[in-house]
């Protein structure tokens, strides 16, 4: 039997990616170091709600695989969500070079019609001390568990915030900013407020104090600019340019430098709301949204149990909602298995092995790809060249298709950033910098509580002036019975109380919670 040419099994890998409907085009298929334009490998769109990984050691090529793929969502009209943790994705808005060199690249990776491009970027950072459009979240709507993971506390310490949160919650105490929170905790732990500590049960005074402390710390570290109002609508990040093409929206970390991990926790609190928020979807022809997590090991590193069941849940189910996830990170055992699993797309750049551990890390990986009859996959991981990647997606039947050694295709904008100067001019120029430029501080459990411990101020007699005495005033006339009032009939009525007691029970329930335990309703 005649063995195929390498023409064919090209052709033959390709198959597995040929597509009906509209795809992302990842590039080509290579073998024995050659790639062949004409065997594409294509990402479904209908797909891309199911989920990706792209891991890769530093500088094979991640953040330029991303961009390609933002790219060509854009391109779709799909809207695309990016942490810029090392802030080279502002080129997204911006031409790319035209050079030989990339005009080769697109031919030798079948991208036809490759030119300079650049695409609609909405530039926002984390708090007001960055150089985009501010954007803000309440310690309410932001919740225990994901403060939690932003303050580093452990369990113990984590259970006693979400008691904290429970008793301003139960309170009708609205925890907008830092200084919110501090108010509330300083006050159950003060003499005026060890009842209402010990009312809540299993809260240590100590405890409270750690919490304390990481507050002031977060503080410190910018965290008093992030939270606060106006508060980010989430429904601003879906949206799309005049031109049909989906606005790309870049977070950055602005003052916020010191806590890398505050971008991914800040980005699950975005899928937390839109999962509450947006309808059921099912299966769509393309996604209503995507979201990459940029340095994603940052989103799981020392998370708590609770924190890690909500991250499941979240990827399990948003895709119904019509919103995909991709996380990118250096190795797949970055990301736990139960959410490992749940990845549909696998784009694996180069991996080191120059250690045990590296090599346990090589191996699990390659147990997560199909078996291939054209790559030992454990050699290829290790041998790939910058910008070339092993592939697996779901094809549009959801069956996972043939692995790809796969050169990928060069991005049409900027591979570098457009600078300080430029981004800043964009973000002022934003629609959305007149909703979120200017911070808001209105009244929450900081002022209320300082309004519940001030002294009450002794009511005064008013002063009238003695009336003048230059003539006789008649005797008032005897008081007649007085009948209950409009108001007091009123109140009297039953329905009205009814009504009231409905009322009364709507307004504590005001402040529920969700996934994460996150404020379903959030101050507009």
């Amino acid at each position: 039997m005649t063995e195929p040419t390498e023409g064919g099994r090209a052709a033959a890998i390709a198959a597995g990616y040929a597509t009906e409907g509209p795809a992302i085009e990842l590039g080509s298929v290579v073998l024995d170091g050659v790639a062949d334009p004409t065997a594409r490998v294509r990402l479904p769109l209908k797909m891309v709600n199911r989920h990706g990984l792209v891991a890769g050691a530093t500088g094979t090529g991640k953040t330029k695989t991303v961009q390609v793929i933002a790219e060509q969502l854009s391109a779709a009209g799909v809207p695309v969500v990016l942490a810029d943790v090392k802030g080279d994705l502002s080129g997204l808005s911006a031409p790319g070079a035209d050079s030989d060199g990339l005009r080769g690249r697109a031919g030798e990776t079948g991208a036809d019609g490759w030119a300079p491009t650049g695409f609609p970027v909405e530039f926002l950072s984390l708090g007001t001390e960055g150089g985009a459009v501010p954007v803000r979240a309440t310690i309410t709507a932001f919740g225990p568990i994901l403060l939690s993971k932003v303050l580093q506390l452990n369990a113990t310490q984590e259970s006693t915030l979400g008691l904290i949160f429970h008793w301003a919650d139960t309170q009708g105490l609205a925890l907008l900013d830092l200084k919110d929170l501090r108010a509330v905790i300083t006050h159950l732990t003060s003499d005026e407020g060890k009842a209402d500590l010990e009312g809540i049960g299993g809260v240590s005074s100590s405890t409270a104090g750690v919490i304390l402390r990481a507050l002031v710390n977060l503080e410190a570290d910018g965290g008093d600019t992030f939270f606060g109002e106006p508060e980010m609508r989430t429904e601003d990040l879906i949206r799309t340019a005049p031109d049909g093409r989906g606005i790309v929206t870049l977070f950055e970390l602005g003052a916020l430098a010191a806590r890398p991990v505050m971008f991914s926790t800040f980005l699950m609190w975005v899928l937390a709301d839109l999962f509450q928020t947006l309808p059921e979807e099912g299966d769509l022809d393309a996604p209503k949204l995507v979201f990459v997590f940029d340095e994603a090991h940052l989103l799981f590193a020392d998370a708590s149990k609770a924190f890690l069941q909500q991250v499941e849940q979240t990827v399990k189910l948003i895709r119904s909602k019509g919103v995909g996830i991709f996380f990118c990170t250096q190795l797949p055992s970055d990301v736990p298995g139960p959410v490992l699993s749940q990845l549909g797309a696998r784009v694996q750049h180069a991996l080191r092995a120059f250690t045990p551990d590296d090599q346990k890390a090589l191996t699990k990986t390659v147990r997560t790809y199909p078996k291939s009859a054209d790559y030992d996959l454990e050699e290829a991981l290790t041998t790939l060249g910058t910008g070339e990647a092993i592939v697996t997606v779901l094809s549009e039947r959801g069956a996972p298709t043939p692995v790809a050694w796969t050169r990928i295709r060069p991005p049409q904008s900027l591979m570098d950033t457009i600078g300080t100067d430029a981004i800043t001019a964009a973000a002022t120029a934003s629609p959305l910098y007149a909703t979120y430029g200017t911070t808001v501080d209105g009244e929450s459990a900081y002022e209320l509580l300082n309004a519940r411990m001030a002294p009450e101020p002794t009511p005064q007699q008013p002063e009238f002036p003695p009336l003048p005495q230059t003539y006789d005033l008649p005797p008032l006339p005897a008081p007649e019975p007085e009948g209950p009032s409009a108001a007091e009939r009123i109140m009297a009525n039953p329905a009205v109380k009814s009504f009231l007691r409905s009322a009364a029970s709507a307004a504590g329930r005001e402040i529920s919670r969700s996934i994460f335990g996150t404020g379903r309703r959030r101050r507009r």
